[in-house]
């Protein structure tokens, strides 16, 4: 079987499992659901186990515009076949956060350009693209144990600058981002409990929601437990 009749094949168990219903939850959750056939997670993973890592499937998938079809090649892509201007294409395409999230944290999380292009893409003046960024910087904080605490304090000048960005899905990944920095360890988290009483100040709305969300977490007791035994494990 050849490629075009892989792709065939994928679309084919797509259509053959929709469900109208998955897609009224999806839309309900703020996912664009246009060009999508309601698969739920269990089916991707059952995909992804009988299609292997492919590559080249993988972007052919990515080029149908077909939603599941995209969530699925975050799946199947390989992280070091990826190269920067295939990343930057894919990103410019997210119109979905579940597509956004779902192909940074499975797939370009993975990849040694990730964390240039977090900074880069944050500029980005549409809400997905600029979420892509906040979301890499957040997934990088989980994923990526190499790096030192000052490789995420460098995302705070670009955290800050966005958090007056009222759109939903933006403040919501900026949130994120400051937390999971937080929560890499114990100075990390007393940085990120700073900058986000700093951002409490602001006479902006969406700053002050970013800042009250991340305190809840990041001041808790368990979370801050979490923090220094994860620095333990990172120093290890």
């Amino acid at each position: 079987m050849n490629n075009s009749e892989i792709i065939k094949e994928i679309l084919e168990e797509f259509k053959k499992n929709f469900s109208q219903k998955n897609l009224d939850g999806m839309k309900r959750f703020g996912i664009n659901v246009e060009n999508g056939f309601g698969t739920s997670s269990l089916f991707y993973k059952t995909l992804a186990k009988k299609y292997k890592k492919n590559h080249e499937i993988a972007s052919m998938l990515w080029e149908t515009g077909v939603h599941d079809a995209r969530i699925l090649a975050g799946y199947l892509a390989e992280p070091k076949k990826l190269t920067i201007k295939q990343m930057n294409e894919w990103m410019r395409d997210f119109n979905s956060w579940d597509i956004c999230d779902s192909t940074l944290m499975r797939l370009f999380n993975y990849s040694p350009f990730a964390y240039d292009l977090a900074f880069k893409w944050v500029n980005q003046e549409s809400e997905f693209q600029r979420r892509a960024g906040f979301v890499l910087m957040a997934a990088l904080s989980v994923h990526d144990k190499k790096r030192v605490d000052n490789d995420f304090i460098v995302f705070f000048p670009l955290i800050k600058k966005y958090s007056t960005d009222e759109r939903n899905f933006v403040k919501k990944a900026i949130n994120w981002c400051i937390r999971q920095i937080g929560k890499r360890n114990i100075v990390l988290n007393k940085a990120a409990i700073n900058l986000s009483e700093e951002l409490l100040l602001s006479e902006s709305k969406s700053a002050q929601w970013i800042a009250k969300g991340a305190l809840r977490e990041l001041t808790d007791k368990k979370y801050k437990e979490y923090a220094l035994r994860r620095g333990e494990k990172l120093i290890k």
